[in-house]
Order: C-alpha cells, then structure tokens, then sequence
C-alpha cells in the first residue's frame, strides 16, 4: 500500500512538472498594438535589475510607474514607443540603456455576446479571437437561440457596419469567411 501512495505521488509530480514546463508562453502582441488600460505589462532594462519591473498594469489614469523614473504615459503607445520614452527617462541614470517593453496580458480590448448564449457579457480579447471561439468561450447557445441570424456589430471611425454568421453553414464548412476575426467592440447578437 504505501509503495502504490509513493508511485501515484511521484507519477503526479512528474506530470506536474512536464505540464509545467509546456505552457505556453503569452504571444507577442503585434507590433501596432496600442497599450491601453489594465494591460500588464514586463519593462526589463538590461544589467538594472532594480529598474526593472516583472509585471505591470497600466493604471486606470493610462500611466505605469517605475523605479526611479515615476509616472510614464502608457496607455495610447506602442510597445516601441514606450520603450523608447522608458529608454529617455533612463538615461538619467544609466548610460546607454537597452530597455524592452513586453506585454504580458491585453485586458484593454474585449468584445461582447448578448443574447441566446449560456454566457451571455464581455471577453477579453487577449489574442485574435473568432466568432467561433466567443461563442465557445459563452457556452455555446441555449435552446431556443436561432443560429442561422447572427449578426456582428462593429463601429469603426464612427461607422457602423454588421456582419451575418449563420452557425448551421460554418458547421458544416460551408461559407467559413463568415467566421471573422473579432476586433475591439465588437458586439456578437444570437436572436
């Protein structure tokens, strides 16, 4: 008996530490993504440790602080371009920094389902997400949800344009375009 409690133990370790070691790291946001607020953000300045910073959010005023320097506009910026206003700001204190800037996790950008869905709110968009995906993360429909008259709201530069999704076709592997990748705002409708 105790040798089987010390196999299981030692079986469960390993699995432990081998799904340890297969998480995936977070993807690279792309190069034009803007910061926004309640992004987390890892600012590394090479050789100054005590200057860098693991893990940070971009605060609700769309500002980060860090040592020595204080109070950075985040929020509105590329990853490039905070790096670059970070480096100006080091430079104070050290020469010739090499400063990188990483997002961690996007919380800024989210997208909403309402209607006939198990779960029906607002996701996160932490990496490019389909129709078929939030509908995943939601739940999937209720019973009485009508999935051939999906529609995707979008309002970009103050135009508003709709989309049809009709779940019975991309099901079937027909009309897949209808599949679109969501963007920031999005509002998915299930009648």
């Amino acid at each position: 008996m105790k040798h089987s409690r010390l196999a299981i133990c030692l079986i469960l370790s390993f699995c432990t530490t081998t799904m340890a070691f297969q998480q995936p790291s977070p993807a690279p946001a792309p190069e034009d993504f803007v910061i926004g607020l309640e992004d987390i953000l890892a600012i590394n300045v090479w050789r100054e440790p005590e200057l860098s910073v693991k893990e940070i959010m971009v605060r609700p005023d769309g500002k980060i602080s860090l040592p020595l320097v204080g109070d950075i506009q985040a929020s509105g910026l590329t990853p490039k371009k905070l790096q670059d206003r970070i480096t100006e700001k080091v430079k104070e204190f050290v020469a010739s920094p090499n400063v990188t800037v990483v997002v961690l996790k996007i919380a800024s950008q989210t997208v909403s389902i309402v209607g006939q869905v198990a779960r029906p709110g607002v996701y996160t968009l932490g990496s490019p997400m389909t129709v078929l995906e939030l509908l995943a993360r939601a739940g999937g429909f209720r019973e009485d949800a009508n999935t051939k008259k999906l529609v995707i709201v979008r309002d970009e530069n103050g135009q508003t344009s709709r989309f049809s999704f009709n779940y019975k076709e991309v099901s079937k592997g027909l009309n897949f375009q209808q599949n679109i990748t969501l963007k920031n705002g999005d509002v998915v409708i299930v009648p």
